[in-house]
């Protein structure tokens, strides 16, 4: 990487951080007077400007695709404008070459979408939802949510009271047998996870023969189940989007080991990945706009464009993945269709310039 190439990359990403720091401000704002309506109890301005904060990188890391596109035509136009961008096209640099100046480019910001989705984002949104729920509802910060529903092998579970990750009460367990006829249910009332095990006390426990019923009343018992520990508990009942990859991939082989339908959280896992791609693409398609129509085009029309075809973008790719799931695609086709497609247009429209 020359002196041309870090210039390049310097104007690029010196005009995204700019963008990203109007968009954002823009969205808080419309953020902060859409939840002034939620105001009540214990959550006032403080919190909901505290809430605001910690939901910044979720929409962030929403509009990132749009920035990179926004920052890409501005930085590459504000170059184009002073005439630079023809001088290096005189001199012999290439569409390739500024290609893969950009790519550069794209590839670091890249790399900040992926820490933004995988950790800062998911952190944010969870503190934020947990933030919201103390101070209106006066919910524990350290409880989950409920009721419940969870399949461990032959055993479909129903929890009404989920009081933590490692404490439920109010439990309802389906024994199931292999040809789905209900063989037992067991009414516990509470469950605590100590030392590697489920302590469960309270059970009432029904039990359906050929010929009989038999009822019986169990005082206390262990259920010992490695795939079942509290923090697949927790990440069963958390939204996908406060899910880290790893989460996400823990949660999915769980679903998959017992049965469940593992298919929206693929689709989280996709979107995820392929989000750092999608960057660095919107950054390639800037480069035939800036060279082609948008040449000798103001800042103004640059941004209107981007932010066009920036939410066309978004349009597409949230009816795409819905209606993936409804149609049952591969998730990564759902998750991907609308990144490749602009692949193809922005490398079809670099080579036309070559």
């Amino acid at each position: 990487m020359n002196r041309l190439d870090r210039y390049i990359i310097a104007n690029v990403l010196g005009l995204t951080a700019v963008t990203a720091l109007g968009l954002t401000a823009i969205q808080t704002f419309i953020a902060f007077v859409s939840e002034a309506g939620e105001l009540g109890g214990d959550f006032g301005f403080v919190e909901l400007g505290l809430y605001i904060v910690l939901l910044v990188p979720s929409g962030l890391l929403t509009m990132l695709p749009m920035i990179a596109l926004l920052g890409t035509l501005l930085g590459l136009g504000a170059l184009a404008s002073q005439g630079e961008l023809v001088a290096m096209r005189a001199v012999g640099v290439s569409v390739l070459r500024l290609g893969r100046a950009t790519t550069l480019a794209g590839v670091l910001l890249g790399m900040g979408a992926f820490m933004l989705g995988d950790w800062v984002a998911p952190a944010g949104q969870r503190a934020a939802d947990t933030l919201r729920d103390v101070a209106k509802h006066g919910v524990d910060p350290n409880a989950a949510a409920g009721p419940v529903w969870l399949r461990q092998g032959n055993n479909v579970i129903h929890i009404r009271s989920l009081l933590g990750e490692d404490h439920v009460a109010d439990v309802t367990a389906y024994t199931l047998n292999d040809d789905l006829s209900l063989a037992a249910v067991s009414q516990i009332d509470d469950g605590l996870y100590q030392d590697g095990r489920w302590r469960l006390s309270g059970i009432e426990r029904t039990e359906f023969g050929d010929d009989r019923t038999t009822a019986n009343s169990i005082e206390h018992a262990d259920w010992t189940n490695e795939d079942l520990p509290p923090d697949v508990l927790h990440l069963f009942v958390l939204e996908a989007e406060s899910l880290s990859m790893g989460g996400l991939v823990r949660l999915i082989h769980y679903m998959d080991d017992n049965g469940l339908d593992s298919g929206g959280y693929r689709l989280s896992l996709w979107r995820k990945l392929i989000s750092p791609i999608s960057v660095v693409v919107m950054m390639l398609l800037a480069i035939p706009f800036v060279l082609g129509p948008l040449r000798d085009s103001g800042a103004g029309q640059r941004l209107l464009i981007g932010i066009l075809f920036g939410l066309g973008y978004w349009i597409v790719n949230e009816v795409v993945a819905s209606t993936g799931q409804i149609y049952g695609w591969p998730p990564m086709l759902s998750a991907g269709l609308p990144t490749a497609l602009v692949a193809v247009l922005a490398v079809w429209r670099m080579a036309r310039f070559r």
